[in-house]
Formats: C-alpha cells, structure tokens, sequence
C-alpha cells in the first residue's frame, strides 16, 4: 500500500469516527481501550513467564549475566536464550509503558460514566 493510499484511508476512517455522535465515540474509546488493556496485560504475562523460565533454567537473573558476561563455557544455546531473554525483557518494559499509559484512558473512561469491565 503506497502512502498516499494509506493517507487516504487514515483520513477517512478519521472522518467517519468523528461523524459518529460524541457518545458513541467515547464508548467506542472506552471498549478499545479495555480489550487492548487486557491484550497487553496478557502479553505482560507471557513476557514474565518467559523471563522466570530463563531465570529458573539458568539459576540466575539477566541483570547478573550483564553485569558478569556470559560463562566462558557458555554452549550456543545459552547464547541463544540470553538474546530472547534479552527480547522478552524489552516486550515486558514496552508492555508495562504501554498498560500504564492506557489504564488513564480507561479509567477516565469509567469516572465519565461508561461502565466497561476492566480487571488489575
């Protein structure tokens, strides 16, 4: 899809959302808001899960491999798993920014009255 398209497709989408009357558009943003809340909640799971399995296979914590470097003996798949450990460790931070920046909108969305369920 070339920009120009894209563009063009952002900015109509655009047009329709605000066509739509301002209630519709707040529970609209209050709905997307919860689900991609929950989405990034499960996704923050996943990230842990995985940090704790590297932790517990390894009997260490990536903040102790960093600071030490990686055994002289360390086989390839240690290196393999300190670069995904070292993925899941940047996919939990971005996931942890993203629910923090989101649980205003939701939670703003909720003091204005539109009930959506959202769990902590």
């Amino acid at each position: 899809m070339t920009t120009t398209m894209h563009t063009a497709i952002v900015g109509q989408l655009e047009h329709d959302f605000l066509a739509l009357p301002e209630a519709e558009r707040q529970t609209i943003i209050s709905y997307g808001a919860a689900l991609r809340l929950a989405d990034l909640r499960k996704r923050l799971f996943l990230a842990k899960s995985k940090m704790r399995y590297f932790a517990d296979k390894y009997h260490t914590h990536l903040t102790d491999l960093d600071a030490n470097g990686l055994p002289d003996d360390a086989d390839v798949e240690l290196h393999e798993d300190y670069i995904m450990w070292h993925h899941w460790t940047a996919v939990a931070d971005q996931a942890k920014d993203d629910i923090a920046a989101l649980q205003g909108v939701v939670y703003r969305s909720l003091d204005a009255g539109d009930f959506v369920r959202v769990r902590d």
